[in-house]
């Protein structure tokens, strides 16, 4: 046969090579692209009877954007993922799209003139910090030849992370909570890069470790209970993690680092009595901790009585905030289908409506309906992740990109789950979506680890050398 086509276990190799899917890419960034250009048209002529003025230009910046990634992908990645870079730049533009609405806010305009003598737009900052963002995911593809070469910092991450899980502790909070990190020119949200950091640890640790941890002593009520002393891993991480939320009062960096470690080791372990163990772990440490820290604690009165903490805050009581209660009434008048782009009043939340709130904008203008659209989009970047780690050949493979997707999988819950009222508020930012040069960052290098990833498990196999043997022998024919 001139076509010969081996089937493996994830991937199907042929000697013609398998599809690339660059061309399905390409066509998927067309539509990523003019679905935030159409959403800006609407904004301004909700706002203004008019088209807005940088529409072509701010279409212009964002195609350039989206054609420079898909041709470093084409050229270096050409076996990735088709979905991941178009799912990320319409997240991306579409951000862009509600952080220019808000900047539009007269209130908000009043508001900062008020507070800090004049108004600055963050639409221009956040477009530049996505620029920054794609550049940072094309040097990774350009220099990251392999992902298995990350193996090797396996311990250097963990001390690179555990670092900058401590730095905000010297800096002043914001909002209290110590997050930041304020370098005078810049300010830094150390967490958001921490979970690619320790993602690669816990791949590298747990690829190693992960028939210790597997092994079970006895069974109970159905659950294999792991052994004492392999007990020991886990419960430094959640030491570590009651570190975090009582000296930065960062619930939400606490969660994501905890709840990261115990995914991967579920993953890696296919235990699930570590699941078990990690939500009673997470559950006790929470409870120990509001009970004295005080910020923790009106952060679950916020969510347990919305109403009452919103009373409290127009009442001038310090430490109460009326942003959960008001998350909540924009929902509402959202409701189905949403009141329009640019017409809603999510505004009113103040400054954290294009960080922590902008999903209340989502909510209130293009209602159930367009937060439906919104949280898929981020489910199919989770669900292409877990399908990279079910692809990769090599088990750190497998475990970094279930870690990454599990990473930005907590993230999206914890920080939606906030909004909504689901879990308490932790003050996290959505990925992509919200104000923030930190998450763009880190949001950015994460998929373009994944692309690596995927391009590696998709790669077909090198043709098996041509045995001598075989050259000489020769067939006979009679």
């Amino acid at each position: 046969m001139s076509n010969l086509t081996t089937t493996g276990s994830n991937t199907t190799v042929s000697s013609g090579g398998l599809p690339s899917r660059r061309n399905t890419e390409l066509a998927m960034l067309v539509f990523a692209v003019l679905l935030p250009v159409f959403a800006y048209a609407n904004v301004g002529l909700a706002l203004n009877d008019e088209l807005p003025s940088g529409m072509l230009g701010y279409g212009f910046g964002l195609a350039l954007l989206a054609g420079v990634g898909h041709l470093v992908v084409r050229r270096y990645a050409p076996y990735a993922d088709p979905l991941l870079l178009p799912l990320a730049t319409v997240l991306n533009g579409l951000g862009l799209v509600l952080i220019w609405r808000l900047d539009q806010s007269e209130r908000l305009h009043q508001r900062a003139e008020d507070v800090f003598g004049a108004f600055t737009p963050d639409a221009p900052k956040q477009l530049l910090y996505s620029a920054i963002g794609l550049a940072l995911f094309v040097a990774i593809l350009l220099l990251l030849k392999d992902h298995r070469v990350l193996q090797r910092y396996t311990y250097i991450s963990m001390a690179v992370g555990l670092v900058l899980l401590a730095l905000p502790m010297f800096f002043p909070a914001r909002n209290g909570a110590r997050i930041w990190v304020n370098l005078g020119f810049i300010n830094l949200q150390p967490g958001e890069f921490v979970k690619i950091i320790l993602a690669v640890f816990f791949a590298g640790y747990l690829m190693v470790k992960r028939d210790a941890l597997a092994l079970a002593s006895r069974r109970f009520m159905g659950l294999y209970l792991p052994r004492g002393r392999d007990l020991g891993p886990i419960l430094v991480i959640w030491a570590l993690s009651l570190m975090i939320l009582v000296f930065e009062t960062d619930l939400g960096t606490s969660l994501l680092f905890f709840g990261l470690f115990v995914i991967m080791l579920y993953v890696a372990t296919e235990r699930t009595s570590w699941i078990v163990f990690g939500l009673l772990l997470s559950a006790g440490g929470a409870a120990v901790v509001g009970t004295f820290e005080p910020h923790v604690q009106q952060r679950v009165q916020a969510w347990l009585d919305p109403m009452a903490t919103y009373l409290k805050s127009k009442q001038g009581i310090p430490g109460y905030s009326e942003q959960a209660m008001q998350a909540l009434w924009a929902f509402g008048s959202g409701g189905v289908l949403g009141s329009g782009w640019g017409q809603g009043n999510s505004d009113l939340i103040g400054f954290a409506a294009n960080s922590d709130f902008i999903l209340a904008t989502v909510g209130e203008e293009l209602g159930l309906t367009g937060m439906m659209a919104i949280l898929i989009l981020y489910g199919l970047i989770i669900e292409r992740g877990v399908r990279i780690s079910l692809a990769a050949r090599d088990p750190f493979g497998k475990l970094l990109a279930v870690g990454l997707s599990g990473a930005f999988g907590l993230q999206v819950f914890v920080v939606a789950g906030g909004v909504m009222g689901l879990i308490p508020l932790t003050g996290m930012t959505m990925p992509f979506l919200a104000s923030g040069g930190s998450s763009v960052l880190a949001n950015w290098a994460l998929i373009g680890i994944l692309i690596r990833i995927s391009d590696t498990a998709r790669r077909p196999a090198p043709a098996p050398a041509p045995s001598p043997d075989a050259e000489m022998t020769q067939v006979v024919r009679p």
